[in-house]
């Protein structure tokens, strides 16, 4: 016997206490599209919101609260992020990107509870199924105003949120992660609406020449032509024609509207 098998022979995992549980929390934030009922050509409206579900029981009875629930030794906490947001809303969430490790002492009652979040960014149509169940007595989608200023949060929800929040606001801006709540061919009109849903402070004022003009930025958009090289552009949304832009596959090293 080596001396690392004496070690491990010798070693007691009950010489030091581990956590009462350690759950994983989903943040699923989305943006609605509500077409406006108006006599002037204008945007639709969108909104980002959050994901809550009502809890059934103890602790926090009633109260709004991130989906989510305990690890299971034979799984990673990336696996029980997926299967407990399926188990409580019925949403597959896709890819889920890694938020934060939550460890304040007394951050939940039950116990010495270590907390793992998770976030995503979907397009509604992925929400759109979600129904209550397990541990949820009801699921809804709310607006970070409500989420963050006007619900009764469980446990530290509300702290997760507003980190989840600041990252998918970072991601905005130095990504092209709008793309996929546009269509493919859109007026940067559409993209600064976009922008501006999740960053309501983002005040660009020379957001068109930065986009398209900027060296740093070049190549992240492109117009839209025919086949005769002829510009296209769309009025759908306002009076005069404006022109059509699209996504490139370029990955952008620097924030890309700012």
């Amino acid at each position: 016997m080596n001396d690392d098998q004496e070690k491990a022979k010798n070693y007691n995992p009950k010489k030091y206490r581990t956590p009462d549980g350690i759950p994983a929390d989903i943040v699923m934030f989305t943006l609605t599209k509500q077409e406006r009922r108006s006599s002037t050509k204008s945007l639709p409206l969108f909104e980002l919101k959050v994901m809550l579900v009502r809890r059934r029981s103890w602790p926090f009875a009633g109260a709004y609260a991130l989906p989510g629930g305990f690890s299971q030794e034979n799984e990673s906490l990336y696996e029980t992020a997926s299967r407990e947001l399926q188990e409580e809303t019925g949403v597959d969430g896709g890819h889920l990107e890694y938020l934060g490790v939550y460890s304040t002492p007394g951050r939940d009652p039950r116990g010495w509870i270590i907390s793992h979040a998770f976030y995503a960014l979907v397009e509604e149509w992925v929400l759109e199924k979600r129904k209550a169940a397990d541990d949820a007595q009801a699921v809804g989608l709310f607006t970070i105003q409500q989420a963050l200023e006007e619900l009764e949060l469980a446990f530290d929800h509300r702290e997760i949120i507003k980190d989840a929040y600041r990252r998918i606001q970072e991601q905005m801006l130095q990504t092209t992660i709008a793309k996929q709540f546009l269509p493919p061919h859109f007026t940067l009109s559409e993209l600064y609406q976009v922008i501006r849903t999740v960053v309501p402070d983002f005040e660009e004022l020379n957001f068109i020449r930065k986009v398209t003009s900027t060296r740093s930025r070049q190549g992240i958009l492109e117009e839209v032509v025919d086949d005769n090289g002829k510009r296209l552009v769309s009025n759908q949304y306002s009076q005069r024609p404006a022109q059509l832009y699209r996504f490139t596959d370029f990955t952008p090293r620097l924030s890309i509207y700012t």
